[in-house]
């Protein structure tokens, strides 16, 4: 089993936080997103996965090592791919086109899911859905009484379909994802000018592809500040029974009111601290009061009292009481 990983975006909704750190890589209880992501489908393959490909942009050597290190923690192979232009979600996949072989998982590295399955690899093809009140901004699918994928509707404005796409795909066959992949290429077959994964879905469709929905008990969204800590929130509650407090904190005269997540070498005085916050190492946090946030790392906050919010790394705050979205080494007062 191989999984492929397009995350080339330049996360602009998540700005500033993503000026410094693609959006993949932004933490979310103490763990970058496509760590999370990449952990999560491994438990659901029911057999081990031999590699894990990255499409990225322009990242890095350290971001580089960084996602070949994930990789190889779940015991798969690390490779890396580029995708200089944005030019659609077909055209990203096709980027590991040496890696399309084989059963296939492709996952969009702003996502994640919660599930209490195995997946039937013995099927053609799975795309993960999820049943949702509002699917106008989404593409859904439209299902028979067989349980089988139908029609692909992208964002439709009159009701078709509430079970929209969540980004999480297997195919049994990567080569044949590959050539249709490349006969949307070759054959300059767009929408809205990019190269679209939906295309592809459908010509395998109509050439006999039956694709069966996968459903996820909760899907959450990293895509701007709000619900990238929402979607923190949701999975110190996950993870809650494996949360533990490193013996390199020190806290002084603070409570940690459960889940948290405290990175090592953290400092906390005079402050109260949770539910569901996250906090990376080296950070300082005194006379405060802190709920609902994620911190990253170094960052020193006195006199504060916030919620709902997410600073970046380096960012030194003080006296503030509000909701906030601060990037990467700025200085509030």
């Amino acid at each position: 089993m191989k999984i492929i990983v397009p995350m080339a975006g330049r996360g602009s909704r998540l700005r500033p936080h993503t000026l410094t750190i693609p959006k993949p890589l932004l933490p979310i209880a103490g763990k970058p997103i496509v760590q999370r992501l990449v952990e999560d489908i491994t438990k659901v393959c029911g057999e081990p996965v031999d590699e894990i490909a990255f499409i990225i942009g322009d990242f890095g050597t350290e971001v580089e090592n960084n996602l070949v290190a994930v990789a190889e923690s779940l015991g798969a192979k690390g490779s890396i791919y580029y995708q200089e232009e944005a030019l659609g979600t077909a055209h990203a996949i096709l980027c590991a086109k040496d890696s399309l072989e084989g059963k296939v998982v492709v996952a969009f590295a702003d996502t994640l899911f919660k599930a209490d399955f195995k997946m039937d690899d013995a099927a053609e093809g799975i795309i993960w859905v999820n049943q949702i009140d509002d699917p106008r901004a989404f593409g859904v699918v439209k299902l028979n009484e067989n349980n089988i994928i139908t029609d692909f509707v992208e964002k439709p404005q009159e009701f078709v379909s509430d079970l929209a796409i969540i980004g999480i795909y297997y195919f049994k066959d990567g080569a044949y994802l590959k050539d249709e992949l490349q006969y949307l290429i070759d054959n300059n077959i767009t929408e809205k000018g990019e190269f679209q994964l939906t295309n592809a879905l459908e010509n395998m469709k109509q050439k006999g592809t039956k694709f069966a929905p996968g459903k996820v008990i909760e899907w959450l969204d990293c895509g701007n500040y709000a619900a990238t800590v929402y979607t923190n929130q949701r999975v110190l509650e996950f993870i809650k029974n494996e949360l533990k407090i490193d013996s390199s904190v020190v806290c002084e005269n603070s409570a940690i009111i459960q889940p948290c997540y405290i990175g090592k070498n953290v400092q906390l005085t005079n402050s109260i601290i949770g539910p569901h916050v996250s906090i990376g190492a080296n950070c300082k946090i005194t006379n405060s009061i802190i709920k609902n946030t994620i911190i990253q790392t170094n960052t020193a906050i006195n006199n504060a009292n916030i919620v709902d919010s997410m600073l970046g790394n380096n960012v030194k705050l003080e006296g503030k009481t509000q909701e906030l979205s601060v990037g990467d080494y700025n200085e509030l007062s």
